[in-house]
């Protein structure tokens, strides 16, 4: 299902003939250093080991051969590539079934650059090292051993990944779940604001925690995050 609105606060209004929003996300408590909280800017490609496939090129160096394993797995034609259903059951192998949606999201953020549909041996790689990051950091917070986490476990999970969330957004992302999320779900949340966070860095290269972006760039910029998949 869509989550039920945007996860950005608006200043200012968008009138009959307006050129521009100016968008202001929350600023961060006092003790981070930026808008954009300590997840670690994504480090350059790896170079690549011995290829694979055709046209996916290879996997980053010293690639565990369990990750290599899972997607040569499902990659049944050996083009290089999979799709997002090879991308489920590649995950399943060590992680869990995902939703669709959530695979779509991974797809999004984890995007080959020659093939929007499908991805190769080196954003497989980056996704699933991803995921495992992920797996520890909900594995720490989920304190009973449920599962799942709630409202304030989801608030900790993400403040350590950097991501300094108000409370009015954090319920909107727990407001579709009414037991709390499951791994699948803290994914699907963390990516949405993972990725809004890394596309608005983009918009705002002076680093003040604000742009000014025309309408149709902010459409561009959310629609992906919040359009429903199922």
């Amino acid at each position: 299902g869509n989550f039920k609105a945007l996860f950005i606060s608006f200043h200012g209004s968008i009138g009959a003939g307006a050129a521009s929003t100016v968008i202001r996300p929350p600023p961060p408590p006092p003790q981070h250093q930026s808008y954009y909280g300590q997840y670690p800017t994504p480090s350059p490609p790896p170079s690549s080991s011995s290829s694979y496939g055709p046209s996916g090129g290879g996997f980053p160096a010293g690639t565990s051969p369990d990750v290599i394993r899972a997607f040569q797995m499902v990659d049944r034609d050996r083009s290089g590539f999979i799709d997002e259903y090879e991308l489920q059951q590649a995950l399943s192998s060590g992680y869990q079934r995902f939703n669709l949606r959530t695979i779509r999201l991974l797809m999004f953020l984890f995007k080959n650059p020659y093939d929007s549909l499908r991805i190769g041996p080196m954003e497989f790689a980056a996704l699933w090292s991803c995921l495992g990051h992920w797996r520890a950091v909900f594995e720490r917070f989920d304190r009973d051993r449920s599962g799942k986490i709630d409202l304030m476990e989801l608030r900790d999970a993400l403040y350590s990944l950097g991501y300094a969330i108000p409370p009015s957004v954090l319920q909107l992302l727990i407001s579709k779940y009414d037991n709390g999320l499951n791994f699948d779900s803290f994914v699907e949340c963390g990516m949405i604001v993972k990725g809004l966070t890394e596309k608005f860095k983009e918009k705002d290269s002076g680093y003040r925690g604000s742009a000014t972006l025309s309408y149709d760039s902010f459409m561009s910029l959310v629609i992906p995050f919040l359009v429903s998949y199922d």
